[in-house]
């Protein structure tokens, strides 16, 4: 527990800096491209326009709001997915700054997961957006969304800071993980009914914590539920749970980082 301790210490010492990081990550990001943050809107708009014609037609999957469906699944999953991918990368990314001065090195993959918060916010709005023009209610517990964004940004913190040691020691791992993700998209019902795995395999959804987190924001977006005590401790618990094992397995092995990057 000295390692969460020190942590959340470190993190108020350097809170301007893991600012200045976020900054930067976001300039970056949209360095140079023409539409910009637009394109973070237009983006999970022609995604879920695709998805709609091929699963709501051919397959005709018989969900109501499908559109909204699709989208309370696909931007919490795709911001997990770009946070840990982009946290990954992030100390290999800030080797050269790492190796001049001392900066506590977890500040590198938790200002990815943060940074990737921009993209998740304007995929919300594209979000609203569709609900306007498909004529969907908007619903007063909507207002909770904040939680269950808090709650797998916690998720993909800890998820993020071990593979982002991982990766200084195996860098085959951002090919796996690519592989990894993928294939958790498709066993997680972001574009299918949850009943295609519940009926068979029910288990492995629970097993699941994005299930839990989609679960939540189609709970407050489309069928106006406040999602109960056990819902909300159970994602708490998934995403502490992987906050603390990241948290232990980062700082185990932060000290040989200089050796390999």
């Amino acid at each position: 527990m000295r390692q969460i301790a020190g942590s959340i210490q470190g993190f108020m010492k350097y809170k301007n800096l893991l600012y200045e990081l976020v900054i930067r990550d976001i300039k970056v990001r949209y360095r140079r491209s023409v539409l910009g943050v637009l394109w973070t809107i237009l983006n999970p708009i022609l995604m879920m326009i695709v998805m709609t014609i091929v699963f709501s037609t051919l397959f005709r999957f018989e969900i109501e709001h499908f559109p909204i469906y699709f989208f309370c699944g696909n931007i919490i999953f795709s911001f997990m997915v770009t946070a840990t991918s982009d946290a990954l990368q992030s100390i290999l990314g800030g080797a050269s700054l790492i190796k001049k001065v001392y900066i506590p090195k977890y500040i590198f993959p938790v200002s990815k997961v943060l940074s990737s918060g921009v993209n998740l916010f304007f995929s919300y709005i594209a979000m609203l957006l569709v609900m306007i023009a498909t004529g969907v209610e908007f619903h007063l517990t909507m207002l909770l969304t904040p939680i269950v964004v808090f709650y797998v940004m916690l998720f993909s913190i800890g998820l993020g800071l071990i593979l982002a040691a991982m990766m200084v020691f195996f860098r085959d791992i951002a090919h796996l993980y690519g592989v990894f993700t993928m294939a958790w998209m498709y066993l997680t019902p972001i574009f299918y009914p949850v009943s295609l795995l519940a009926e068979k395999s029910h288990w492995f959804l629970t097993l699941n914590p994005m299930y839990h987190y989609i679960s939540y924001m189609r709970d407050i977006t489309l069928y106006q539920t406040i999602p109960s005590l056990a819902e909300n401790l159970t994602c708490l618990g998934i995403s502490l749970f992987f906050l603390i094992i990241g948290l232990i397995f980062f700082y185990k092995r932060q000290d040989k980082f200089i050796l390999y990057i």
